[in-house]
């Protein structure tokens, strides 16, 4: 009924369109003093944004380079005037001048969805500023080492109450469970099942709505991401204000998780609320990457263990040696995540045939050049993996699944680029590496997994998404 709805919203708008302008504008434009991208302008309103989701990413991407530029191309995605940089030479461009010539920018409709209302008009930069820098603080690698024997007891407890009792599940589903869980646990220090489910609930209708067309009509997937993102914020606020009453009547009350820690620095001389406004935007910004792309990620790793016995072999002996030098109960350390090299290069092989984000937008500061064509001041850029990621000229065999590309110095600069790069590289990267390390040892030192569903289908959303989940049928080893 949502897709009947939607559906039916996006063909009275092409028809406004169409009686708006007789014709659509799908010549190539670029010729000219102008010297603009070439690239087409699409449906009026609507753009390209159709295409974009009907062809998926990675073929709508390809075929505009092809016809287009390899290496930079005009288009209308979001509503907004775009220029795709292409190749490894416009990442770097991109990732060397962020804060310079392009600054960070997000859809209008996706601000909508996640932050406060009070904050849909900021800046991306504004949104996500604290004073202090938390983030990075609480993901870099010396911070998270503390974490590892945390993330190892969750995982072991997620499996034998998820997976243990029972013969066959759904990698994906569990897979967003557990991500959410351990996130909730270690930025905001919540392990009461209720409480994260109040959250977690709410945060499935956000992410299944957040990339569908931008219509807040009731029925709509957007419409139930804007109604889950006010109850997500809601209970967030309701959440930070228990804790800060907390902290102020334990002094001695140790912050080991983001949120106490942001609540303690908070600067009294300003507004409390907006200061609870600013943590609630930001925490939201962790959920969402915990709940979707780390998820993903994880489940793709899964799925081509599962299909892949010669790769699940060695991945198995390897995290088998480590598990054999633990004592009785003993947990995982940095060590032992540093031991997992081949295991590693198979993480990032998934990560490169199916990355769980597809790219990220920017915005020009101000008009200048690229590969001979003129970006106008204002106009939206997009980097996307899917211009390197099996690009062939990068990756030789680009479909198969090869962890060996990975081994010494590994693929050209800027051609492998799941996590972005430049200074707004993904602060979550070491986070997202050890939750998934520290989950594939446990799985691969108990079970070995069957695909039920050996050539499952993955479409797009907002990201690479297997239709029915990766059922797969659990055969526990013989001790």
């Amino acid at each position: 009924m949502d897709a009947l709805l939607s559906c039916l919203l996006l063909l009275v708008i092409l028809a406004a369109s169409l009686f708006l302008v007789s014709r659509a504008k799908k010549h190539y434009t670029g010729s000219g003093s102008s010297k603009l991208p070439p690239g087409t302008t699409g449906w009026p309103l609507v753009g390209e944004s159709m295409k974009f989701v009907m062809l998926g990413p990675e073929k709508y991407i390809s075929g505009r380079m092809k016809d287009c530029s390899p290496d930079v191309f005009r288009t209308s995605l979001l509503g907004e005037t775009m220029a795709v940089f292409c190749g490894p030479a416009g990442n770097k461009f991109l990732f060397s001048n962020d804060n310079k010539l392009v600054t960070s920018w997000l859809p209008l409709s996706i601000k909508k969805a996640l932050v406060f209302p009070d904050f849909v008009d900021n800046s991306v930069k504004d949104i996500a500023a604290l004073k202090h820098n938390f983030m990075h603080e609480i993901l870099k690698p010396e911070a998270l080492r503390h974490y590892i024997p945390i993330m190892d007891s969750m995982a072991r407890q997620h499996i034998e109450a998820d997976w243990s009792p029972r013969k066959e599940i759904k990698v994906l589903p569990l897979s967003k469970k557990y991500t959410f869980d351990l996130a909730c646990r270690l930025f905001l220090n919540i392990e009461d099942l209720e409480d994260i489910k109040r959250l977690s609930d709410p945060f499935s209708r956000v992410i299944s709505g957040l990339f569908s067309v931008p219509i807040d009509f009731p029925g709509t997937a957007y419409s139930g991401a804007i109604k889950g993102g006010k109850m997500v914020r809601d209970e967030l606020l309701s959440i930070i204000r228990r804790r800060a009453k907390q902290l102020s009547e334990n002094k001695d009350m140790v912050a080991t998780d983001l949120l106490s820690r942001m609540l303690l620095a908070m600067d009294q001389e300003n507004d409390k609320l907006m200061n609870e406004m600013e943590i609630s935007n930001n925490v939201i910004g962790l959920l969402v990457a915990s709940y979707d792309t780390t998820s993903i990620s994880l489940t793709m790793v899964l799925n081509f263990l599962a299909q892949l016995p010669h790769i699940y072999q060695e991945v198995m002996e390897e995290q088998m040696e480590i598990a054999k030098a633990k004592g009785p109960g003993e947990l995982l350390n940095w060590e032992d995540i540093e031991k997992m090299k081949y295991s590693w290069n198979v993480v990032r092989e998934a990560l490169r045939l199916t990355p769980p984000a597809q790219g990220s937008f920017r915005e020009a500061k101000t008009d200048f050049t690229y590969a001979g064509f003129t970006i106008p001041k204002g106009w939206k850029t997009f980097w996307t993996v899917h211009t390197t990621h099996k690009n062939p000229q990068y990756f030789p065999e680009p479909e198969k699944f090869d962890p060996s590309r990975f081994e010494g110095s590994g693929p050209a600069p800027y051609t492998f680029v799941p996590f972005g790069g430049g200074p707004r590289m993904c602060p979550g990267k070491e986070y997202a590496r050890l939750e998934i390390l520290v989950f594939l040892h446990n799985v691969v030192t108990k079970f070995k997994m069957e695909k039920t569903i050996p050539n499952e289908k993955i479409v797009f959303h907002s990201s690479p998404t297997p239709v029915h989940g990766v059922p797969v049928r659990l055969h526990l080893h013989e001790k």
